[in-house]
């Protein structure tokens, strides 16, 4: 196939398209990005590129970077005078590192924005701007400034995906114990496209992640910041894990269990598939609560727990666990006893249901199930977007009566790519669940274990999303 998009070979164009990457530095990030993002050969349209940073040291070294693979770079007001551009690359690492308020925020955001908007008639179509951001916490406040961005930018260009750099940055000092932090140890590359679906509505709007965001005192210890982002490869499931079409594994539930639960205490999953967190709960001295819609999976998480008990009957300090075969709307009050931390992983909407996908031809050659149920109370069986998120935000809105107040909960995530658009399932489920939690600082699951398809090699960039949001919320006091 001839790559119409960029110089690159195949074997070059694959690993960018990986959703995260480690960073070395930023003379290598940026030269990875003007080597992907401009086309060199052609004739009629010069390598021409639009860069902006607040800080001279990184303006001097994109300029060299630029220099050396012998693109054109502009800066400012300069940019008038470019024909077209084939790339922009906006670099606000940082700005917020010394104090934020909200207005302080809008007046920067509405002058970043307004840089941005103005490059839609330079930047040629279907070519992209790239937005390098960080988050921000200040004392006990968590800013997502970067969902905040992506979100407000799409307003004007097509949100395409975002990758996550994971550095191995300075780690916050805890103020106090009590709170929760995550280690400083990540960035946002969000994409956006210049193309036939881009708005021009040049919104300017802040959306609601910084209605509830102050952290509140908790009976627990953080004695070290979590980290912001870690690779797990689990083990090969067994034989009737393999079975559930999307479980997720132990060795996630147990880094999260033992930093928001103590030892006898009660963990709850309301979506429980195999027993994923039940089992994991017993195997650290907790209790493991849960409901599942459906019964062929009950049965297995059920049997799973029970096993473990029967072989671990005298190390299992007591813990006990109960997996109710029902919609988990329909639990009353006395069903089970007050949550002290909640975790699970929901449907990533009907994406089981995409017929013709890599992973359900596999699963469906060896006749293994591909989806959780052919129930209509399933929520992966929910076609339309809109009722998906309504229905998964009133489900976790109807387990906060049964969470102690300043207690936990984490939902394991992903945002989506469905037929060319992209549904960011985590940012929209995490602005809606303010409204009634506080949000903390999300971390990340990355798999560095799938193959790499390639996903519009050739013609444009679009991702293989390899990193799941673990998005935490404290139910307030």
């Amino acid at each position: 196939m001839k790559n119409r998009f960029n110089n690159l070979t195949s074997k070059e164009w694959l690993p960018f398209q990986k959703s995260w990457f480690i960073f070395k530095n930023d003379s290598q990030l940026y030269k990875e990005y003007l080597r992907f993002f401009i086309k060199f050969d052609h004739d009629d349209w010069p390598p021409t590129c639009y860069y902006y940073s607040s800080d001279p040291e990184r303006t001097a070294t994109m300029q060299q970077v630029a220099d050396k693979v012998r693109a054109r770079l502009y800066t400012g007001a300069d940019v008038e005078q470019a024909d077209v551009l084939q790339f922009a690359l906006f670099d606000i690492r940082g700005v917020f590192t010394k104090g934020i308020s909200l207005p302080a925020f809008k007046a920067v955001k509405k002058d970043l924005l307004a840089n941005i908007y103005s490059l839609k008639h330079k930047l040629a179509h279907r070519r992209f701007v790239v937005v390098l951001v960080d988050q921000y916490w200040h004392d006990d406040a968590y800013f997502p400034i970067a969902w905040d961005l992506a979100r407000t930018i799409a307003s004007t260009y097509s949100l395409k995906d975002e990758k996550i750099g994971c550095t191995n940055g300075g780690t916050p000092t805890l103020a106090n114990g009590t709170l929760f932090r995550t280690a400083n140890d990540l960035f946002y590359a969000l994409h956006f496209r210049n193309d036939e679906n881009s708005q021009h509505s040049d919104s300017f709007d802040t959306h609601a992640y910084f209605v509830n965001n102050r952290q509140t005192p908790s009976d627990l210890s953080f004695t070290a910041p979590f980290p912001g982002w870690f690779i797990l490869k689990p083990p090969p499931r067994k034989k009737n894990e393999i079975l559930h079409p999307a479980k997720y594994p132990e060795d996630l539930v147990e880094k999260y269990v033992r930093i928001f639960t103590h030892e006898g205490e009660n963990v709850f999953d309301p979506m429980s598939g195999t027993g994923s967190t039940q089992l994991t709960a017993l195997q650290l001295g907790r209790n493991g609560y849960g409901t599942e819609l459906s019964e062929f999976f009950c049965n297995i998480a059920n049997e799973r727990c029970r096993e473990y008990l029967t072989r671990s009957k005298e190390v299992h300090n007591g813990s006990t666990f109960r997996i109710e075969l029902k919609d988990v709307r329909q639990i009353a009050s006395g069903d089970f006893p007050l949550f002290d931390y909640i975790i699970t992983s929901p449907p990533y909407w009907d994406m089981l249901n995409m017929k013709g996908a890599e992973y359900q031809a596999r699963r469906r050659e060896k006749g293994l199930q591909l989806n959780y149920s052919d129930d209509d109370a399933d929520l992966g069986n929910i076609d339309d977007y809109a009722r998906f998120l309504d229905e998964l935000v009133d489900i976790y809105f109807s387990l906060i009566d049964h969470l102690k107040p300043g207690r936990f909960m984490t939902i394991v995530v992903k945002n989506i790519k469905k037929k060319g658009k992209n549904y960011p399932l985590a940012w929209d489920l995490a602005e809606r669940l303010q409204h009634r939690l506080i949000l903390l600082p999300e971390s990340f699951w990355l798999q560095d274990d799938i193959s790499i398809a390639p996903y519009g090699y050739g013609n444009t960039f679009v991702s293989n999303t390899f990193h799941h949001y673990c998005l935490t919320f404290q139910k307030p006091v």
